[in-house]
């Protein structure tokens, strides 16, 4: 994406269609993106609606849609690799995540038992590991319930929740979404 000023040329005024709207550009900057030229307020993200030009130099385009680097990321991009086993995860499988780690969902375990966590279990994370509510090193469970994760039909993005118990540490929910 370029963000030019308009200029004029020997035969007159530059006139240029925009690719968004489809009206005459006039203004003094312009855009020119995948072959075609855009009013600096009409090259936005299909996504979020954010302008292009206002948040970077570059754009994405995939399935006709315009995106920004984020949406992109967010919608095609790669996952990363899983924290647990170090394997790429594909960028439309489900995860789960704590503490900016991402996991598959078969890796994200206890690191005494070996347990599955799923969503809605309690766990404790220690420098790195996973522990579920039974094999937490130095102190046993307290008493209380947290509340189960919604359906995974209706799972969304979620941050992970933190809850702190009487004797200082924290409790995490597991959290699992779609990437």
């Amino acid at each position: 994406m370029v963000n030019w000023p308009l200029s004029a040329s020997a035969s007159g005024p530059a006139q240029r269609s925009c690719a968004g709207c489809g009206g005459k550009i006039c203004d003094r900057f312009l855009l020119f993106s995948m072959e075609r030229y855009w009013h600096t307020r009409c090259l936005k993200c299909s996504c979020c609606q954010a302008q292009l030009g206002d948040i970077g130099s570059t754009c994405y385009s995939k399935g006709g849609m315009i995106l920004c680097r984020s949406d992109y990321i967010r919608l095609f991009g790669h996952s990363g690799a899983c924290s647990a086993c170090g394997q790429s995860i594909p960028a439309n499988e489900m995860v789960m995540r704590t503490q900016g780690n991402v996991y598959h969902l078969k890796c994200f375990s206890c690191s005494t038992c070996r347990n599955r966590l799923m969503p809605g279990d309690r766990f404790h994370y220690i420098n790195g590991a996973i522990f579920c509510e039974h094999d937490r090193p130095g102190a046993a469970l307290l008493s209380g319930h947290l509340p189960p994760l919604q359906s995974s039909s209706a799972l969304t993005d979620q941050k992970v929740n933190t809850h702190d118990a009487a004797d200082g540490s924290q409790w995490r929910k597991v959290s699992c979404d779609a990437k």
